[in-house]
């Protein structure tokens, strides 16, 4: 008994001595990460959009002069109902060179905050304010004046406070820092 008590004791020391001097394999697995360059091209905020577009050539001219090119290019949001050239070609004869005089400064910015809403409003949002107000929305622009925004033939439509209309020709041009409507007719505060 004592014979089979020392093999089962040595056999038992075997299979251990044998399985603890077994060397583990480590698999490495090594991880290869490929990064693509992804080039990131950012909008412009409204004075860069409106400055890479020939037809707001005139706009942009006199948002320099009235010294807004700072504020228009802050965080915002802003929805800007933006005059193309025609639009100020519209205005009677020299206003345009009036307006953009050192000492007509204070009505020029007047006349370019009128056309300024804080907040981002896209179309598809302007036509719901219209609709859901029974056919007109006012607003009230940076410049503390307000306008009616309208439809008319399926066309938005601005009234500004001495009557005057401009109808949107290009809606949701997007900027960084809000949205640019264009429109044909310049609009005027009181």
């Amino acid at each position: 008994m004592k014979l089979i008590k020392s093999l089962a004791i040595l056999s038992f020391v075997g299979v251990m001595v044998a399985s603890c001097g077994e060397a583990k394999k480590e698999e490495v697995v090594e991880e290869v990460v490929v990064e693509e360059a992804v080039e990131v091209v950012e909008t412009p905020n409204i004075v860069g959009v409106a400055s890479a577009n020939a037809d707001f050539s005139t706009l942009v001219t006199a948002v320099g002069a009235a010294g807004l090119v700072e504020t228009l290019s802050g965080v915002g949001p802003f929805t800007v109902f933006a005059p193309n050239n025609a639009a100020f070609a519209k205005l009677p004869a020299g206003t345009v060179d009036t307006l953009l005089k050192p000492e007509s400064k204070d009505k020029l910015t007047a006349v370019l905050t009128y056309h300024v809403v804080a907040g981002k409003f896209e179309a598809a949002a302007v036509i719901e304010a219209i609709n859901a107000n029974k056919g007109k929305f006012e607003v009230t622009t940076v410049q503390g004046g307000k306008i009616t925004l309208s439809l008319v033939g399926g066309n938005v439509v601005l009234t500004d406070a001495n009557g005057g209309t401009a109808t949107v020709i290009l809606a949701d041009v997007a900027a960084s820092n809000g949205v640019i409507h264009a429109i044909d007719t310049v609009v005027m505060p009181k």
